[in-house]
């Protein structure tokens, strides 16, 4: 599984060079994550794999738009696909406007370059900085151990097989740790919400 450093690097060689392998790489690790998230927002299987086909068509398409300054590779496709996904709703719907299952608004035009433009109103910037300031809050109460593997698994993208590696720990205390790490945040942060 490629960290975020190297999604970046495989993100500009195709963007440089149409580097296939590379597109390869970034397919194989992508495309199912796509279509998951695609499911678990309602969308059936079938238009789900379509739309991550469609999405990583235009990865492959519009790689030069990428800017590691504004998004992780990851933020950057899912975007593409959350918007490809309300283009289809759209289409489904004859264009009247309905709104989405997930209650997400429309865009107009290209989903790249609405990846690439759209930003949060000012309340969603307000609610983004409190939330991270309670994430923030809430990580501090992890062991060290626990901040250590959420962080390789939810920040660096690594996978439980890297990071118990890395880490040179079993597989299952790794797990362990990032699920009595995710449990605690998640108390802390329900908390933090009443």
């Amino acid at each position: 599984m490629p960290s975020g450093d190297e999604l970046i690097e495989l993100i500009r060689a195709v963007a440089q060079a149409n580097d296939r392998s590379a597109f390869a790489v970034l397919f194989k690790h992508l495309a199912p994550r796509i279509k998951g998230y695609l499911i678990r927002n309602g969308t059936g299987s079938d238009v789900a794999e379509e739309l991550a086909q469609e999405t990583m068509v235009t990865v492959w398409r519009k790689a030069a738009l990428f800017d590691p300054a504004r998004a992780q590779v990851s933020t950057w496709v899912f975007t593409i696909a959350r918007n490809l996904r309300v283009d289809a709703v759209r289409r489904q719907h004859g264009g009247r406007g309905d709104e989405p299952a997930s209650g997400e608004s429309y865009h107009q035009g290209d989903p790249v370059s609405e990846a690439v433009h759209e930003g949060p109103s000012p309340d969603e910037q307000l609610d983004g900085a409190r939330r991270e300031v309670a994430v923030r809050q809430a990580l501090g109460h992890l062991t060290p151990e626990q901040l250590q593997v959420v962080w390789l698994s939810f920040y660096e993208e690594e996978s439980h097989a890297r990071i118990a590696n890395e880490l040179n720990l079993p597989l299952g205390t790794v797990k362990s740790r990032i699920r009595l790490a995710v449990s605690h945040l998640r108390r802390v942060l329900q908390e933090v919400e009443r």
